[in-house]
């Protein structure tokens, strides 16, 4: 094919440069300065002609300019450089000079894209202002938009603070023993308690109910639970009392002991589930109850237990010696513990007895200073002297509370803790019978394999036999199994016991402590208040108001020479002796 002198195209679509390289030149001059890249691809296309179809092809040649003049996107110099500046060797300069390091862009973070206008949209008005120029602002996050505080709801204004979910889980119980009274005859007397339980729990027939106990119903509880729970603590009642056990001092005590142990065993995560605690609570008919449960289900003996369920023996054994170090450090502490406590319950008795013997000092103290300020005549002495007996008898009910708050407070928590020690010792008792359950069965096991290996060497003669044997090979080992499985359990078991015991004596004594201290505060307090305002009375010596004595009435009927007031009859009847 011939394409001719000028190099023309075949297709005739690509015209001459030279009609328009005047007008080229003029747009260098006024355009930024091109790279030599672009100059060389000029002067390519510069020879290339086409006769035909130019007024056609003018589009098509604006855009093939078009990418040259975007090839300058890669001037150093930047899209923003200095316009008019020329190519000259002062921008061959700027161009070989190392580029300037990046800078960090401000990035701002909007919810929303801008409008590519600026004009409002049609509509109705915009509550979030969306179209005002927060765009055009220099830099800067869009500040958001104001906020309401939060109004606190009245609906849960009275609601009680949250708890966890386990404590949410768990029934709560409110137990409570008051109403003590006698009932019987002189032969069958005893006291009676109203037992008062509100509850949460959905195995109660009413949330709330009341029932009549006396005291071996709550040694009932005690004995059975103690049973059906081995490794277990079980809080256990007061002991028992034979002398002065319808003292009034005596039943009060009693009373909060137990009202204290069902509030313990109702808060047990293990003892609250027992059917016999539901029992003890709930039914009318107690002693009936009882009777008929006897007869079904026999109370396992000490000796037996849960160990007896499983048909394994509990025998005695040899004398048991720990082989673990937590349970013998344990016991040593358990026992010194004991001792401790058992002292301080006995200096606690010898304070709360020298108290009383206050109070009883007072009160002969207080009738001597009232009978000599019946004797004395003169009215400035008589009346500080019987103002000062009669505070004498508020200092006697001083001191007689403040023995009987000692008791409540600080002497049922010792005496608690100290049955408390006595139940844990019959948890490690039967702890031990439950090791020597284990290894009666593991001696038992041993003799069935030695009857079982003199059968196999007899041979196949006595098969019978030798499958009697196996069978019972088998069945020792299952209680060896068991017995090891429930002796390990009850180690488990009781280490978390003894880690409940310990959590809870510091909170129970710490807050005994604090009781008694702040009862005796208060005691020591209401002293002052009385003396002092006793001394106020004698500093007003000239208020004859101040031990005000009541006129003496005298009537027609009485004996000459008797008044109405304490004060006329103790001198009437002196006078009476005197005659």
């Amino acid at each position: 094919m011939d394409l001719g002198e000028a190099g023309d195209s075949p297709w005739g679509d690509m015209p001459s440069q030279s009609s328009s390289k005047p007008a080229a030149s003029d747009a260098a001059q006024d355009s930024l300065p091109r790279t030599q890249d672009s100059e060389s691809s000029q002067q390519s296309q510069a020879p290339i002609k086409s006769p035909s179809a130019r007024g056609a092809r003018g589009p098509v040649r604006r855009l093939v300019a078009q990418p040259t003049r975007l090839e300058a996107v890669d001037d150093p110099l930047g899209p923003l450089g200095p316009l008019g500046g020329n190519g000259g060797p002062g921008a061959d300069s700027q161009a070989d000079e190392p580029p300037a390091p990046p800078l960090k862009e401000q990035v701002v973070i909007r919810t929303t894209m801008p409008q590519p206008s600026q004009q409002k949209r049609p509509g109705p008005a915009d509550p979030h202002n969306i179209d005002e120029d927060d765009y055009d602002r220099p830099s800067g996050p869009r500040a958001p938009p104001p906020v309401q505080a939060a109004q606190p709801s009245p609906v849960r204004a009275s609601g009680q603070p949250s708890v966890s979910v386990e404590q949410a889980a768990k029934p709560s119980f409110h137990i409570t023993v008051g109403d003590p009274h006698k009932v019987g005859d002189l032969t069958s007397s005893h006291i009676v308690y109203s037992v008062r339980t509100r509850t949460t729990s959905k195995g109660y027939k009413q949330p709330e109910f009341e029932v009549k106990r006396r005291y071996r119903d709550f040694l009932w509880l005690y004995t059975t639970m103690h049973g059906n729970n081995p490794g277990v603590v079980v809080p256990p009642p007061p002991e028992k009392q034979a002398l002065n056990r319808f003292e009034s001092n005596f039943v009060e005590s009693r009373r909060a002991a137990l009202e204290k142990m069902l509030n313990k065993i109702a808060a047990h995560p293990t003892l609250q589930h027992d059917s016999d605690l539901k029992l003890f609570l709930e039914s009318e008919a107690f002693n009936v109850d009882v009777k008929h449960k006897e007869r079904k289900e026999p109370i396992p003996s000490e000796s037996k237990g849960v160990l007896g369920t499983f048909g394994i023996s509990v025998g005695g054994g040899s004398k048991f010696v720990e082989q673990d170090d937590w349970f013998h450090d344990r016991r040593v502490y358990l026992d010194a513990l004991e001792n401790q406590l058992k002292a301080l319950m006995k200096s606690m008795d010898t304070m709360v007895n020298q108290r009383k013997a206050m109070a009883e000092s007072a009160a002969d103290f207080s009738a001597s200073l009232h009978a000599l300020s019946t004797v004395e005549l003169s009215p400035t002495l008589s009346g500080p002297l019987d103002a000062l007996s009669e505070l004498q008898l508020t200092i006697r009910d001083v001191y007689d509370r403040q023995a009987q708050q000692d008791v409540l407070t600080f002497g049922i928590t010792i005496d608690e803790y100290i049955r408390l020690i006595g139940s844990v010792k019959q948890a490690f008792s039967q702890r031990q019978k439950a090791f020597h359950s284990w290894h009666s069965a593991e001696n038992e096991l041993s003799k069935r394999k030695s009857s079982q290996e003199k059968l196999l060497r007899q041979g196949r003669s006595q098969q019978d036999r030798l499958n009697q044997v196996g069978a019972e090979v088998a069945d020792a080992e299952r209680k060896v199994h068991q017995a090891r499985l429930l002796f390990e359990d009850m180690g488990r078991l009781m280490r978390a016991e003894l880690d409940r015991f310990e959590r809870e004596k510091v909170e129970d004594f710490k807050s005994s402590v604090e009781t008694f201290l702040e009862s005796a505060v208060e005691a020591q307090k209401e002293l002052i208040e009385k003396w002092e305002t006793f001394l106020m009375q004698l500093d007003a010596e000239d208020d004859e108001t101040v031990f005000y004595r009541p006129p003496v009435i005298r009537t027609v009927d009485k004996t000459p020479g008797r008044g109405e007031t304490a004060v006329d009859r103790a001198r009437a009847t002196i006078d009476e002796d005197s005659d």
